[in-house]
Formats: C-alpha cells, structure tokens, sequence
C-alpha cells in the first residue's frame, strides 16, 4: 500500500515536470497562457456572472489540454520518425488542427461573452 502511495506522488511529480516543459519549451504554450491572463484580466474588470467564468475556464483548459497533447504528440513523432515521412506531418498537422479549432470556438465563445459588455463600454 505505501509503495502504491508514493508512486502517485511521484506520478504528480512527473506531471508537474511535465507543465514546467510544457511551458518552458512550448511557444504555443505561453501565447496560450497570455490569453488566457488577458481573457481572466477582462473577465474580472467586466465582473462576469459565474456560467461565464466557468465556459471560459471550459475553454482555457481545453485549449490548453490540447495545446499539451499536441506537444506530446509532436515529441514522440519526431522521436518515432526522425527522418521526414508523409504520415508523421499528417500526425502532426491533425494535432495541431485540434487545438486550431478549440482555440476558434474558444474566441467565439469569448464574443459571445464579451460583446455585451464591451457594447455597454
């Protein structure tokens, strides 16, 4: 029972390494990151109602989740597949696209919360 106890603490460790390269190495990352500052910035000087917090917070970590899996995913390709191959940038280009779209109805989401508030400005 204790070594299953500290190996999920070391798990949680490993995923905290795992942010820190997330962030440290991914540019992608940290522009994410700023917008999401910027959203949490704008959200609070606008004093939005909790269901808006909570569906941009749906959403930050949804682009953010994503953002991570591509990460993981562009790593281990160029680890699998070093040399160019046609497959690996199709693995690639559909991970990036995944978290192209969350990141588009992410902003539509933000309009749709914002306007109001930026009309009443």
């Amino acid at each position: 029972m204790v070594g299953y106890i500290i190996k999920r603490i070391k798990a949680f460790g490993d995923a905290f390494r795992g942010i820190a390269t997330f962030i440290k190495e991914g540019a992608h990352a940290r522009i994410h990151l700023l917008a999401v500052a910027l959203v949490t910035f704008a959200g609070f000087y606008f004093d939005l109602s909790n269901s808006d917090w909570i569906d941009l917070i749906l959403c930050f970590a949804l682009v953010l989740g994503l953002e991570a899996i591509n990460s993981a995913i562009e790593y281990a390709v160029d680890l699998a597949s070093p040399e160019y191959h046609d497959l690996a940038k199709k693995a690639k280009d559909v991970a990036a696209a995944s978290v192209l779209i969350a990141a588009i109805f992410s902003v539509i989401l933000a309009i749709l919360i914002f306007s109001p508030h930026l009309f009443d400005f």
